[in-house]
């Protein structure tokens, strides 16, 4: 490990600004910084789907996941550089098709739930759209990688799809929109 922190707390930021991974200062809300934090807040999202019951597969598959999530924001942190390329993004799409095939094919709109896992995968599933929309903001002001933006873009797909793989392997049925259904 190249580099360690001897110290958490600089003082540095408390002027509400922030060095990024080239040594530039931004302010806390930039864009890239709302990007960085969306995208820091989705791989905690993941984090709380791994501590779930769920198949090796898929704990294989999100630890995968948490691990390009950490190199996008050393990507995000440093601009200019890249560290998600389009590999990424066709890996997420195999993984995608591998984990869909098997699930009948939907005909209703799901809502959030049914299992636990499944439900915290819904929260990442957001968080991720969340990022992509925050990284959409950023592409307005500053050049972004594409397989970046793609890569987010795929990632809330996978989510979505692993929500329901969660609930079929944990017994539980998807919770179905109803339409029209009220109190």
């Amino acid at each position: 490990m190249g580099f360690r922190l001897t110290r958490i707390y600089t003082r540095t930021g408390d002027g509400g600004d922030t060095g990024l991974g080239d040594g530039s200062r931004v302010a806390k809300d930039s864009p890239r910084v709302e990007v960085l934090g969306a995208v820091d807040e989705l791989n905690c999202a993941v984090g709380l789907v791994l501590v779930e019951a769920v198949s090796p597969e898929v704990h294989e598959c999100l630890t995968a996941v948490q691990h390009d999530l950490f190199d996008l924001g050393g990507e995000l942190s440093i601009p200019g550089y890249t560290a998600v390329t389009e590999r990424h993004v066709t890996r997420l799409e195999e993984v995608l098709d591998r984990f869909n095939e098997p699930l009948e094919p939907l005909k209703d709109f799901i809502l959030p739930g049914g299992s636990r896992a499944a439900a915290a995968c819904h929260v990442a599933r957001t968080l991720a759209r969340r990022a992509e929309r925050r990284m959409v903001t950023l592409a307005a002001a500053e050049p972004v990688s594409p397989p970046a933006r793609h890569y987010l873009n795929r990632l809330s797909d996978l989510l979505f799809v692993l929500c329901r793989v969660v609930n079929r392997d944990a017994g539980v049925a998807d919770v179905l929109w109803q339409k029209g259904r009220s109190l």
